[in-house]
């Protein structure tokens, strides 16, 4: 398998996933509204990506500023409906640059789960009022396997050991260790998003062309293991279609909410 190494977020097509994820980022929103809400509040979305909880957000009536460290990636939530309400920064999650207190809200969906953990909840405080609310979404590893993972690891081995991966922001007592020192009020809600596609060939190609991570994973491979790879990725796939062709899949998630100490 090849080193591991950070993805390129702008290879293949963000905004596919973001469409199929969007449900979740609404649900971040929803989540961190309901416990104080946003209308006239400072609010800003870490890792946002194409924007899809920074839209979500200003549509309560939130001060929204996106931030992404992936300037392709900002340049196409600046075309979305809505993207003139908020305020776009290309930026690490971890070292925005932004004020210090200047938040009352920091949300993410999917999105700091990929950055260093220690880093990121340090910029996360930082940018936080005290009391301030932090809302984010982040995968569950599902011990029974998922097409999208499964054959990576069937495929080309279980990479190496890393000090962090983003499944164990998925993890309860990884959460409540991690944020313990500077936030209470730690509340983790579960479910399952179901990834839909019309057949197992446009299934494929999603893997194939448009999710970054597999896209980047693709193209380091040579021509023999990435067909051999992306065979394994359609037989998985085929096990999930129904008698239409159509394919279907549950993925767990969870969305975190935590208040900030005073």
């Amino acid at each position: 398998m090849p080193d591991p190494q950070p993805t390129n977020w702008a290879a293949g097509r963000y905004e596919a996933v973001a469409e199929q994820i969007a449900v979740i980022a609404r649900e971040v929103v929803t989540a961190a509204d309901r416990l104080q809400p946003l209308r006239g509040t400072a609010l800003v979305d870490l890792a946002c990506g194409t924007g899809s909880a920074a839209l979500a957000a200003a549509d309560t009536g939130a001060r929204v500023t996106g931030v992404d460290l992936t300037a392709e990636l900002i340049a196409i939530a600046k075309t979305r409906p809505g993207a003139d309400t908020v305020q776009w920064v290309v930026a690490d999650a971890a070292h925005t640059g932004l004020p210090t207190s200047g938040f009352d809200t920091v949300v993410s969906n999917m999105g700091i789960i990929f950055v260093e953990p220690t880093s990121l909840i340090a910029e996360v405080v930082r940018l936080l009022a005290p009391g301030g609310l932090f809302a984010f979404s982040t995968w569950v590893r599902d011990e029974a396997g998922s097409p999208f993972f499964t054959p990576i690891v069937e495929t080309l081995g279980r990479p190496p050991a890393s000090a962090y991966s983003p499944d164990q922001w998925g993890d309860r007592e990884i959460v409540q260790s991690r944020l313990a020192a500077q936030f209470d009020q730690v509340h983790i809600e579960t479910d399952s998003h179901t990834w839909r596609f019309d057949s197992v060939e446009s299934a494929v190609r999603f893997i194939a062309d448009e999710s970054p991570m597999h896209v980047d994973l693709l193209s380091r491979l040579d021509e023999t293991t990435r067909a051999r790879l992306l065979d394994a990725f359609t037989a998985a796939l085929r096990a999930q279609a129904d008698g239409e062709g159509r394919v279907a899949f549950g993925a767990p998630y969870a969305v975190v909410s935590a208040r900030r100490k005073a």
